[in-house]
């Protein structure tokens, strides 16, 4: 019954999700330039894509303290970040949660976490707007063309939420494969599974 106990909450949490209204925007597809944005890190830093040079392209990554589903990607977001950072591809962590809706989201509780990448608050939830995020996590890979970031990749990280050890495509490493071949990606979107993210009330 314990080992059961995580997927009944991650399918709770799925289903009450599905009842939060978010603002309705198309946000970017594959082959969109990204806007850049400037942000606080958790070092109480402003932090923007520009800042590094040496960036081939960024993973970035919409998630929070207090969601199932970010909770049980964690680990994977930091693969990622392990992997790909020195192959000019480091992670970014966006918290876009309204800590009001979500306590656990205060920026306070952001600063609690260790990340080898920066961890930001999107306080006014216009970058998770922009991007069309949706879900905790949600995530955009970003290629960089000239002076552009386009984006190459949008949606899950993997096709399994629950368990690590379960999963049977990981979506975003097939992807970072072939970009760092110089190729498109062939699967280049697919429906973040996560909490909807909590929108400031109206």
């Amino acid at each position: 019954m314990k080992k059961l106990l995580p997927y009944f909450t991650l399918c709770f949490a799925l289903l009450l999700s599905s009842f939060i209204a978010r603002p309705t925007t198309d946000g970017y597809k594959v082959g969109d330039k990204a806007t850049d944005f400037k942000l606080k890190n958790i070092d109480g830093k402003m932090v923007s894509l520009a800042d590094n040079k040496a960036a081939k392209g960024y993973i970035v990554v919409f998630t929070c303290n207090t969601c199932p589903f970010a909770k049980a990607y964690e680990s994977r977001i930091v693969d990622l970040n392990t992997k790909y950072a020195s192959k000019g591809y480091p992670v970014v962590a966006i918290n876009p949660n309204d800590p009001a809706v979500s306590p656990g989201d205060s920026y306070t509780d952001m600063q609690k976490k260790k990340y080898a990448f920066p961890y930001l608050v999107d306080e006014s939830q216009q970058v998770a707007k922009t991007y069309g995020a949706t879900r905790t996590p949600h995530l955009y890979v970003l290629t960089r063309q000239g002076n552009d970031f386009v984006v190459s990749y949008i949606g899950a990280i993997d096709d399994n939420s629950e368990d690590a050890t379960l999963v049977k495509t990981k979506y975003v490493e097939n992807a970072m494969t072939e970009i760092l071949a110089g190729k498109p990606a062939i699967t280049n979107s697919t429906k973040a599974i996560g909490c909807t993210i909590k929108w400031k009330r109206a």
